[in-house]
């Protein structure tokens, strides 16, 4: 059950409906999760900053139970999510940041318990 939040300060016309599938389809790929698993949210027209500029960027965080919790697994993720987020929405590869986060089971909700106990 992966969360995907991504931040960005592009204006809300350049996230459509169509994007939004993509990057849920290539996200669940790269982790290996099916897509009826999959949260997205996109937070447009923030007023933000990477590495002291305010030019076009992304900031998404990739938090997952079991698959984020290596530096070898992040990796590729991160090539993944990269190559469809450049291709997209036409950014450079340092106008894009992204954490990945290592959930427990227990950290995650689901049907009035959490993913422990189902």
């Amino acid at each position: 059950m992966p969360f995907i939040e991504l931040q960005s300060n592009l204006p809300a016309s350049c996230f459509s409906e169509d994007f939004l599938k993509k990057l849920c389809s290539c996200t669940a790929a790269a982790l290996g999760k099916p897509e009826d698993r999959m949260n997205l949210v996109v937070s447009p027209g923030l007023p933000m900053m990477i590495a002291g500029s305010c030019s076009p960027c992304v900031i998404v965080s990739v938090s997952a139970i079991g698959v984020t919790d290596t530096a070898e697994k992040n990796k590729e993720h991160s090539a993944k999510v990269f190559e469809v987020l450049t291709r997209e929405l036409g950014l450079p590869e340092d106008r894009i940041v992204i954490q990945f986060h290592a959930l427990q089971p227990h950290q995650v909700g689901k049907k009035g318990t959490v993913m422990s106990f189902l």
